[in-house]
């Protein structure tokens, strides 16, 4: 597979490590940085031929088959419809995967026209931080899923919460439909440059079949990241920094109990699970964009960034906000 890297930084080269992982041949990266360039090269002993810092002579040279977006998101609609355009088979961009709901839509199109696959680098599905629970749900021991809370430090909602939006819906199976949201005052100041912004605060989140998300991730909370899943009869809580995961369910004979009884005995373990890097999960999501398999599809990349949009709505209003009734797809926010 003949893969070019568009962005050179922290996360793009990274991606010159999956596409080693992968097998595939990196036949150019790209960036308007010669010093992003440079490190590059220094870092993984590439060649001047794989150096681009034109995108049309990229794709002249190059003929990639695989284009990778890892630049800031406020790039990613351009870059991603210009490789479609440009004959990519398959298109992988970084979350969020843009910044606007237009943005996202122009993306899925130009890639449906010209029948790339698109995907958005969301690993959720491929980490066992949240492949062991969903395991559960729905067994005789645990029941049905019923809501997902994240309590962390200041990890921002376009950061990081993105990505646990992805994690909900498909551990949900359905997307949400209405949010509300409260941001804490400070904004987050962002490595990637002073035009860039973030936002912290409290959020909830529901499905059409009532399941629901919890995340409180206000700026002023500054350690751990921890994940609590309740099911009918039973929860299950994992440390994403220490990977420990600690399950509770009743006991058998407690199971049709009524959910009052909250507090009858259960039986509890421990354990560790393993841990999934990003290089190995990100190389899933490129195998599954071109296998076609449990694909991490320009949809789901979507549905995560109207969650973000309604957030901001719903903080900015004061109300709860029906995804999809009064977003303003035109909206450019300041996330990277």
């Amino acid at each position: 597979m003949r893969t070019a890297i568009l962005g050179v930084g922290r996360m793009g080269r990274r991606h010159i490590q999956v596409v080693r992982e992968l097998g595939y041949e990196l036949v150019g990266v790209y960036d308007i940085s010669e010093t992003s360039l440079d490190l590059a090269r220094a870092e993984h002993a590439l060649a001047d031929h794989q150096l681009f810092t034109e995108l049309d002579r990229l794709y002249a040279v190059a003929k990639p088959q695989l284009v990778i977006v890892a630049t800031t998101a406020d790039f990613h609609c351009e870059l991603t419809c210009m490789a479609a355009e440009r004959g990519a088979r398959y298109v992988l961009v970084e979350k969020p995967m843009a910044v606007s709901l237009e943005q996202c839509d122009r993306m899925i199109e130009a890639c449906r026209q010209s029948g790339a696959k698109l995907s958005v680098n969301h690993q959720m599905r491929f980490m066992a931080q949240y492949t062991e629970p969903k395991r559960l749900f729905g067994t005789d021991a645990y029941g049905d899923f019923s809501s997902m809370t994240v309590v962390a430090g200041n990890i921002g909602f376009s950061m990081n919460g993105s990505h646990y939006f992805e994690a909900f819906r498909f551990l949900a199976g359905e997307p949400v439909v209405e949010i509300a949201a409260w941001f804490s005052p400070e904004l987050i100041p962002n490595p990637r440059g002073a035009r860039f912004q973030d936002r912290a605060g409290s959020l909830r989140a529901v499905t059409a079949n009532g399941k629901r998300l919890y995340m409180e991730i206000g700026a002023d909370q500054g350690h751990g990241m921890q994940a609590i899943y309740a099911c009918r009869r039973g929860m299950v809580i994992v440390d994403e920094v220490t990977r420990e995961l600690y399950t509770t369910e009743r006991l058998p004979e407690n199971r049709e109990l009524p959910t009052t009884r909250a507090g009858s005995p259960g039986v509890n373990n421990r354990r560790t699970i393993p841990f999934c890097g990003v290089i190995e999960t990100t190389a899933d999501v490129i195998r599954a964009m071109v296998s076609g398999d449990n694909d991490v599809t320009g949809e789901h990349g979507r549905s995560a960034v109207e969650v973000l949009v309604a957030a901001y709505h719903a903080a900015e209003t004061g109300r709860s906000v029906k995804l999809g009734a009064i977003l303003n797809r035109s909206t450019l926010f300041p996330w990277a």
